[in-house]
């Protein structure tokens, strides 16, 4: 186990964002199943600590950025506090339909119309969001969600203010066109992974990372569109299923982006101000991780030792050995000859 290359492409926001709503949806299926009795201000406890976190990095880093005017003169930390700055506000309006929609399930004296004003808005700013982030080649994976999501936030508004009256699988018609979408990279990906593991001019690097690439988009998508399918189907009241059990197949999704997190390059640097990668603020913070992440283990056999141990005393009897015939060889003695001297 080789504990710095594990770390080195390490995201820690996508960590933070996924596991976040691992525990949120747990808990919002336990709620739903009435299997725990918690207010909802308290089953949408991991999504109060994640908005935390994401407001108090931001207003570090932008402490950080006015303390110290030598900064503004790189243009990349330019953009890249630019980013953080249009990412806070995409989080701020996430952060106010969120409050709303708490406060709908607890109190229910809203309309599910108003709650989404917030994340329709987000939605339409997120499509300006996408092509900056384009143009500077920054990640935007939140901001393309609520992109390409918004027709299906003004649905889901309209039918749970009964509005419309339409079952919920005509109502999920907007995602059901983004999992095709996504199924049809998820097999691109599958036979790309086939056709490099199959050429003999791809390094095995490059053919372990599309195989995990191809892997990990696989539990991603299809246990998504399960857990989507058997949504639509408990809403409209054609099956039973508790709503904890219908989640497992979001849990499986979401645990594959927490493992895909590890190898998710990228990551703002001006979050909380660090300005350079975070397991490297970490190493240098904490001297033993990183005397421990510069080791790397491995397991042997008995058998591979001892199979080394005799494979190295053979080439160095081998070496004594040709040592010791070229010495043994009898040298030839050339008689010296002056130019000076005439025949």
């Amino acid at each position: 186990m080789n504990l710095k290359n594990l770390f080195q492409d390490f995201n820690p926001s996508k960590f933070l964002v996924f596991l976040c709503l691992l525990f949120f949806s747990l808990f919002y299926a336990l709620r739903l199943d009435e299997t725990i009795q918690w207010s909802y201000w308290l089953v949408f406890l991991p999504i109060w600590i994640w908005k935390l976190v994401v407001l108090s990095g931001a207003a570090v880093g932008s402490y950080v950025w006015w303390k110290n005017p030598q900064y503004r003169v790189d243009g990349d930390g330019y953009i890249q506090y630019k980013a953080m700055v249009i990412s806070s506000s995409v989080h701020l309006l996430l952060l106010m339909f969120e409050l709303l929609a708490c406060d709908k399930l607890e109190s229910g004296r809203h309309k599910w119309t108003l709650v989404f004003i917030p994340l329709m808005f987000m939605s339409v700013a997120s499509i300006g969001i996408c092509v900056w982030a384009v143009k500077h080649e920054r990640s935007f994976e939140l901001e393309l969600f609520s992109a390409v999501n918004i027709l299906q936030f003004i649905f889901l508004a309209l039918k749970f203010d009964n509005i419309v009256q339409w079952s919920f699988v005509i109502v999920f018609i907007p995602i059901w066109i983004v999992m095709c979408v996504a199924l049809i990279g998820v097999l691109y990906a599958i036979i790309l992974a086939i056709i490099l593991m199959k050429s003999p001019d791809i390094v095995p690097e490059q053919r372990r990372g599309n195989l995990s690439t191809a892997v990990g988009y696989t539990f991603l998508v299809l246990p998504l569109l399960v857990f989507e399918i058997l949504l639509s189907n408990r809403l409209d009241g054609d099956q039973q299923f508790s709503f904890i059990a219908i989640t497992v197949p979001l849990f499986i999704s979401l645990i594959t982006l927490i493992c895909m997190a590890f190898t998710s390059k990228g990551g703002n640097h001006w979050w909380f101000g660090i300005r350079k990668d975070f397991c490297q603020f970490l190493l240098n913070a904490c001297p033993l991780l990183q005397e421990y992440g510069n080791i790397a283990y491995s397991i042997h056999n008995n058998s591979d030792l001892e199979s080394r141990a005799q494979r190295e005393v053979s080439k160095s009897e081998s070496g004594h050995s040709r040592k010791e015939l070229i010495e043994e060889q009898p040298k030839m003695v050339v008689p010296v000859i002056s130019i000076e001297t005439p025949d």
